[in-house]
């Protein structure tokens, strides 16, 4: 696969991230992008993608929550 066509789906697996916790905690995308940054939820999403894209958004949510639990 291209690199290019590899960053895109990374981008839009981490949109789709955000807005699925987003969803599950009725807080703002934006509130979400910056707990994302802050905690460096986004950086182990994308170096650990072609494993968890494969995952179920439950899933997800348990998995970011408990990271941001671990890093506060």
């Amino acid at each position: 696969m291209l690199p290019n066509k590899v960053l895109e789906e990374k981008a839009i697996f981490i949109s789709f991230c955000i807005e699925q916790y987003a969803k599950a905690k009725n807080k703002k995308a934006e509130d979400v992008a910056t707990l994302f940054e802050q905690y460096g939820i986004s950086e182990h999403f994308c170096e650990f993608y072609e494993i968890l894209h494969t995952y179920g958004h439950q899933w997800l949510i348990e998995e970011i929550d408990e990271m941001i639990n671990k890093r506060k």
